[in-house]
């Protein structure tokens, strides 16, 4: 059984090494994640090479992501580099402070907190293990008094509880980034805090011009951490080509109770809206310095695969922890083991649902017909992958095969559930290529004499979009 759900690996310290990096991919690793966060231009443009030459070796298809820090909304540094906060205790975030703080005050790298806030609000630090109340605002200083207290080091996070913070998606850095991961053309851009529909446009705009000289346009990926961009969801999906469900940064502004529910509602409009979804943080948390995964971690990846996500995520584990390459492997395994027990069921897929597009009429035409039939396999040869990904919006336990000439395409089908990508030859004959589609599956041992299965493609051969023919084939 081939796995369905991708698994995307932070990129970092311990996973840079190229034997580490072949390790991963070997183990299962889909996306490699370019955290822009940590590190120069140079380094990413380093690391990306070695994602490719080291994807190369393997003969694996692998999809680079580049994920941009967004507004820097923290603290600043301490004197001895952190401070024990006491409940009960006044502290204030001063945005005029230039020496490093305190116990009783710290500087902030976000200035505008101080007309973001007012009395009586709310402030989550360090993922929200810290929470001050606000009591008064005077000029440039936020004066706190400590709720829950602890340990506080340089550069923590702050969020606001319901959120509220002005601070612009799009930072300078970003807009130097995106021209960054343009040049090592990046198939997916994440973008962190956006709050609306326009949040993604403009981060779309600016990367189709930085990529305008190789006409690279990169799949954009919204980064769902604002309990403001929930309201505006759909639009944002509408305005993306897929979503990244962020639990960190979100579950401190929505409370930790809410998020479960947050991440089934995205994970289903996202299919609903033939958007990719990527669920992520803490998914194996405990792997950073454990070999083994908890049962609760275990459980997580399950039900997210359950949900229905495209792909689950790992952060630090593979980018600073001790277990890397066994993290993959649980995640991996996990991951399949959940996929067995999903249940198929079309009725409420093509009863419920209208389809414009004939492409789109034709992709859910094979799905029903390996199903019923009982292919082996669904085989879509597509130019820019988009039939594939129908596809692979609905759960059925047939492998899809996305067969395309391009390598853009076909690293960009490397996110797509249940969906296999496979590099080939273009072809303007339609029978020399559907004869060769099943020539690549037969030579990988995915069909035998006699097996059955379903292929799409469009006539005339070569045109974005054009799928317009399902042919039910068996081989002989």
């Amino acid at each position: 059984m081939m796995r369905a759900t991708k698994i995307v690996a932070t990129l970092g310290p311990a996973s840079s090494d190229p034997g580490v990096l072949e390790r991963l991919l070997r183990a299962g690793v889909d996306v490699v994640r370019l955290n822009f966060s940590h590190g120069k231009a140079q380094d990413h443009i380093d690391r990306a090479n070695l994602v490719r030459e080291v994807a190369a070796k393997v003969g694996k298809p692998i999809a680079l992501m580049a994920d941009l820090q967004g507004p820097k909304i923290r603290v600043g540094k301490f004197v001895e580099g952190k401070v024990m906060l006491e409940p009960g205790a006044a502290f204030v975030l001063d945005a005029q402070r230039t020496e490093p703080g305190d116990l009783t005050a710290v500087g902030l790298d976000y200035k505008e907190l101080p007309r973001d806030v007012r009395p009586g609000d709310t402030l989550l630090l360090n993922d929200g293990l810290i929470k001050l109340t606000v009591e008064a605002v005077r000029g440039e200083q936020v004066h706190t008094r400590v709720v829950l207290g602890g340990e506080l080091s340089n550069n923590k996070g702050i969020n606001k509880a319901g959120g509220g913070l002005t601070a612009p998606a799009l930072t300078a850095k970003d807009m130097e980034d995106i021209k960054t991961a343009m040049a090592f053309q990046c198939e997916y851009l994440a973008v962190s805090f956006p709050k609306n529909a326009t949040d993604m446009e403009m981060a779309r705009q600016l990367a189709n011009v930085a990529g305008e000289s190789t006409r690279h346009k990169p799949a954009m990926i919204a980064k769902i951490e604002r309990s403001e961009a929930i309201p505006h969801l759909e639009a944002i999906l509408k305005a993306s080509d897929g979503i990244m469900v962020a639990r960190g940064d979100l579950a401190v502004e929505v409370g930790n109770a809410a998020v479960p529910a947050l991440q089934k509602r995205m994970i289903r409009m996202a299919r609903q809206l033939d958007k990719v979804v990527i669920t992520a943080t803490q998914m194996m948390e405990s792997m950073i310095l454990a070999p083994v995964p908890t049962r609760a971690e275990v459980s997580d990846v399950a039900n997210a695969v359950l949900d229905g996500t495209d792909a689950v995520m790992l952060s630090a584990e593979t980018a600073a922890g001790k277990f890397p390459v066994e993290t993959v492997e649980q995640m991996a395994a996990i991951a399949l083991e959940a996929e067995r027990a999903e249940e198929v069921n079309f009725k409420d897929d093509f009863m419920q649902r209208h389809f414009g597009r004939i492409d789109q009429s034709i992709a859910m035409g094979a799905l029903f017909t390996a199903h019923h039939l009982g292919c082996k396999a669904i085989i879509a040869l597509t130019e820019s992958g988009s039939t594939a990904l129908w596809m692979s919006r609905h759960n059925i336990q047939v492998p899809i095969y996305g067969l395309t000439h391009k390598q853009q395409s076909e690293r960009r089908m490397a996110l797509y559930r249940n969906v296999q990508p496979i590099l080939m030859p273009t072809h303007n004959d339609r029978d020399q290529a559907l004869a060769e589609a099943e020539q690549v599956l037969v030579a990988r041992g995915v069909l035998k004499p006699g097996d059955t299965y379903a292929i799409t493609c469009g006539e005339p051969m070569g045109y974005p979009g054009g799928t317009n023919m399902l042919k039910v084939c068996q081989v002989k």
